[in-house]
């Protein structure tokens, strides 16, 4: 026998349209009733039925994921699968799945935004893509919610980590321990995130009263061991080496390690390093690396919930950027440093 909806408000002891309210994710429902609520169906083993409640509420409980990695390495990738993988846990917590958003059905090609209306999402998360490309623009202009992962568009919910005082925050601590010739390897400038931290390291080394010869800042690029390589022996054959280099990203540091060994180098005694994001799996290398850790839980499970809200609540959802705060992870690669001779 099918059970219904009207099973679970008799086992409660509640009306149907609260169960429905529960099951619809109203907000005007309390935690205990929607645990309740929740229990008993799994209880007797009501399911709702996900056509009905798409008919019945206009939507379609799907969202959309827009993750493009020129670096080719998806869902691998360290840094974005931790902030997808809290986005997705918050979104199924409200009712909601998820669709990757591509060119191609099949065969056939098509916009983002001709993909969104194919798959009929109630929203898009944008979170790793050519923020400044024109069909990017076309999609986040059209009138399908949006929110962005650190990239800022107007009238469009943000999640930003606040990247300015996170590389600021490793050059106050280089300079602390005693460096005076920092070098930075920044990513690719085609995102707010690389510009953002290439502004606050210029900041930070003004207001140190910094000397940057030229080509101390270069870039490299982000996820490249091979790109980090290259830039990182650059600097260390140049006679006036660097002290310390801070790095595009965690990962950038295999190939730190490399060049500074080639040039028989040790680190931390003889050279610096720092990188950026905070990747567990880099913290098994000898010596540990200093980095700045991102909340990437925060950041996924703040962008589920904006875009949610501006899914369910369009008339009153704020769409003020939210800054998630980042952390500095004290590491061995970054030591305290006395000026000498070179």
């Amino acid at each position: 026998m099918t059970v219904t909806i009207k099973d679970v408000a008799r086992s409660c002891d509640l009306s149907i349209s609260t169960v429905s309210k529960v099951f619809n994710g109203y907000s005007d429902i309390s935690e205990a009733t929607r645990q309740q609520v929740m229990e008993t169906a799994r209880k007797i083993g009501y399911r709702p039925n996900a056509l009905a409640r798409a008919l019945k509420t206009n939507r379609s409980y799907n969202l959309g994921v827009l993750f493009v990695d020129e670096n080719v390495s998806g869902l691998m990738h360290p840094f974005f699968a931790a902030v997808l993988n809290a986005f997705k846990a918050e979104s199924e917590s409200h009712g909601y799945d998820i669709t990757f958003i591509n060119h191609n059905i099949g065969t056939m090609e098509m916009t983002y935004l001709e993909h969104c209306r194919y798959r009929n999402v109630d929203g898009v998360c944008l979170a790793c893509v050519d923020f400044y490309s024109a069909e990017v623009a076309d999609l986040v202009n059209s009138d399908i919610p949006c929110v962005t992962i650190d990239h800022m568009f107007n009238n469009r919910p943000n999640i930003i980590s606040d990247n300015i005082n996170g590389i600021r925050t490793l050059v106050d601590r280089a300079v602390e321990l005693g460096h005076r010739r920092i070098a930075y390897i920044h990513g690719q400038r085609n995102s707010s995130v690389t510009e953002n931290r290439i502004r606050g390291f210029y900041r930070a080394a003004e207001a140190h009263g910094l000397k940057l010869p030229a080509g101390y800042v270069d870039q490299g690029r982000y996820d490249d061991t091979e790109s980090a390589y290259r830039h990182v022996l650059k600097l260390l054959e140049r006679k006036d080496r660097p002290s310390c280099i801070l790095l595009p990203d965690d990962a950038s540091y295999f190939g730190a390690l490399t060049a500074a060994r080639e040039k028989g180098l040790r680190v931390p005694e003889d050279i610096s390093f720092a990188g950026y994001d905070g990747i567990q799996y880099v913290q098994a290398i000898r010596p540990h690396l200093t980095t700045i850790r991102q909340d990437t839980e925060a950041m996924g499970r703040e962008a589920a919930l904006r875009l949610i809200e501006h899914i369910e609540h369009p008339n009153t959802a704020s769409s003020d950027p939210v800054y998630i705060a980042s952390e500095l992870v004290e590491g061995e690669s970054l030591a305290a440093y006395e000026e000498k001779s070179i």
